[in-house]
């Protein structure tokens, strides 16, 4: 018999990497794609509510986010056979206009999010989506299926689920989750609340990133990339974009920019 789904509450702050001005606007619309999703993890699959990914810790948002730039698997394997002082595969490089155009944001969340990860929760997605998962040629649900980068269609479905379910503690603000990239990177997707119902954010911060930012620099260690030289005329511009909300369910139409994703 399944056990519900576990819940956790996000006890301290969560980080985000997006683009300027504001890194926790939803996404606008006009960039979801042809399904109604824009392509991330647990977004919904009905194209009815949007999501936006943190992390609990400040450099894993950073690596979770830079981990496009990495080169392309079979180019490093391909680069390991090659003879000559191993030094390793270059390093990917991330365009310096990708620094100018992002910025750092720290929220405060409230909330119970799903523990997509416990035991009891793993139970109860087995019991509730195996025909969704048998659907997608999927031999089971466990902890590994949960994390795989495909078929993203599944991980999708289990949003939806998660989203639509009520019990005597009421809805879900969104999924905590590890990250694909690290254990000890926990991320965590927020659901926009339905029209008229309270912000999940307490409070939130946006500010500028610096060339040497140390969680930056970390995680372009970490990732084996390396930041591009500065372009002509280029300046990354200091700026603080604060705001709180004040939980009135309303929706920015700008456009949210990098989604966090686990890709």
């Amino acid at each position: 018999m399944s056990q519900g789904l576990a819940s956790v509450q996000a006890d301290r702050p969560l980080y985000r990497v997006g683009r300027r001005p504001d890194t926790w606007a939803w996404p606008d619309w006009a960039y979801a794609g042809p399904d109604g999703t824009f392509d991330n993890r647990w977004d919904d699959p009905s194209g009815s509510f949007r999501v936006l990914y943190a992390c609990s810790q400040r450099v894993g948002a950073f690596v979770e986010t830079l981990a496009r730039f990495r080169p392309d698997l079979a180019v490093v394997a391909a680069l390991a056979e090659i003879d000559g002082p191993d030094d390793g595969p270059p390093a990917g490089v991330v365009p310096w206009t990708w620094l100018t155009n992002r910025a750092s944001g720290e929220a405060i969340v409230s909330g119970r999010f799903a523990d997509i990860g416990n035991a009891n929760s793993l139970a109860t997605l087995r019991t509730a989506l195996a025909k969704n998962a048998i659907r997608h040629r999927l031999d089971e649900i466990d902890g590994a299926t949960i994390r795989l980068k495909a078929p993203r269609a599944f991980t999708q479905e289990v949003s939806r689920f998660v989203h639509d379910w009520t019990d005597s503690d009421g809805r879900f603000t969104g999924i905590r989750y590890l990250s694909r990239l690290g254990n000890e990177f926990v991320n965590w997707a927020i659901f926009e609340p339905p029209h008229g119902e309270p912000s999940p954010f307490e409070s939130t911060t946006t500010g500028a990133i610096a060339p040497d930012d140390a969680d930056l620099s970390e995680a372009l260690r970490i990732l084996g990339l390396r930041l591009a030289e500065p372009e002509a005329r280029t300046d990354v511009v200091a700026f603080s974009h604060p705001s709180v909300c004040e939980g009135d369910g309303k929706t920015p139409t700008r456009r949210g920019g990098d989604l966090l994703n686990d890709e």
